[in-house]
């Protein structure tokens, strides 16, 4: 046995976490947890639907290339939606009270979105290094039609990679983080694979994308070679620092988690030297991601910005509307 193990099922279908001796938690401790996921739940859902209803009702924003963004909002939103709300019941009780099939749909979920996400922002990338880079070849490759089976292939792919986890039965409940999630510590070839092919490898990918963009656009603010160099729109520029700051704060909240699993997988040993309060720190640090893309949409591309103001607007006044109409409609009641 592990010097660390996540717990395992004790009495199906309704796990009790007293039997994985977790260490008694610090109120402030707790309170601290479910305020970062009440702030994250509230903040997911507003922002994410934000985003969505922004590209559907802008026509600049109704571009290819913000498919990816609404599928990325939608994987985003499918934890708040769910398990969230399932781990805030769980620290509210000190323990999963769901059941075992609710655990197991919540970390199917919760699977689905990390890795949906980080493929999504895959496909960001090289949409953006398609069209900074490959101008010319743009249109016929990121077509409305190719862009969707593109959306497709990611949920695709997305699927493929999560479906192992029930095979392996590495998702289980873990009372140090009061999640169903993913058991590092089932398999440590599995982990390893897992970590590579779902972080390492996209995280590759997107920065060999991002890398290639920043050569170009510094050889174009240096004027290198300028009559073979396609000139960057300043609004195109601003776009693609929006996605990259994504990209960025992406890889920042994941990276801690995803390395200590590594590392303990690589050295089982190494789980005695993990503080519990990094484990649980980097994975609500994790959790916390779901909610920033829409923020930063809204603080860097002034189209998603502009189109938030003119949605909360409108809500604004069809809510007035609707408290002015509702005197005058009792008083007709009453003749």
């Amino acid at each position: 046995m592990t010097a660390v193990r996540y717990a395992e099922w004790t009495d199906l279908p309704r796990p009790r976490p007293d039997a994985t001796c977790r260490p008694e938690s610090f109120p402030w401790v707790v309170t601290l947890l479910a305020g970062v996921l009440i702030t994250t739940i509230v903040v997911d859902v507003i922002g994410n639907l934000l985003v969505i209803v922004s590209v559907f009702r802008n026509r600049k924003l109704r571009k290819a290339g913000n498919a990816f963004v609404v599928s990325l909002a939608l994987a985003d939103l499918v934890v708040a939606i769910y398990p969230y709300p399932l781990v805030l019941t769980a620290i509210f009780h000190d323990g999963w009270i769901a059941g075992y099939i609710h655990c197991q749909i919540s970390g199917f979920l919760m699977g689905l979105s990390v890795i949906g996400s980080i493929f999504n922002i895959t496909g960001i990338a090289i949409n953006r290094y398609c069209y900074i880079c490959h101008s010319l070849k743009y249109d016929k490759l990121f077509s409305n039609s190719n862009t969707m089976c593109y959306v497709v292939l990611v949920w695709a792919l997305t699927i493929l990679a999560i479906v192992p986890n029930w095979f392996v039965e590495s998702l289980q409940y873990d009372p140090r983080v009061y999640s169903c999630t993913f058991a590092q510590s089932v398999s440590s070839l599995y982990t390893i694979t897992v970590v590579v092919v779902h972080f390492i490898l996209p995280i590759g990918i997107v920065t060999y994308c991002y890398l290639r963009i920043w050569i170009l656009v510094i050889q174009v603010r240096r004027r290198v070679k300028p009559d073979s160099r396609p000139k960057i729109k300043p609004h195109d520029l601003r776009n693609f620092l929006t996605m990259f700051v994504v990209f960025v704060l992406f890889a920042v909240c994941w990276a801690p988690l995803n390395l200590i699993g590594l590392a303990v997988a690589l050295d089982s040993r190494l789980s005695r030297a993990i503080p519990e309060w990094l484990f649980t720190a980097s994975y609500f640090m994790a959790y916390f991601n779901s909610c920033l893309n829409a923020v930063v949409y809204g603080v860097l591309n002034h189209n998603f910005r502009k189109e938030y103001k003119r949605i909360i607007q409108k809500k604004k006044k069809k809510k007035k509307e609707n408290i002015k109409t509702k005197p005058s409609s009792c008083i007709g009641s009453q003749h």
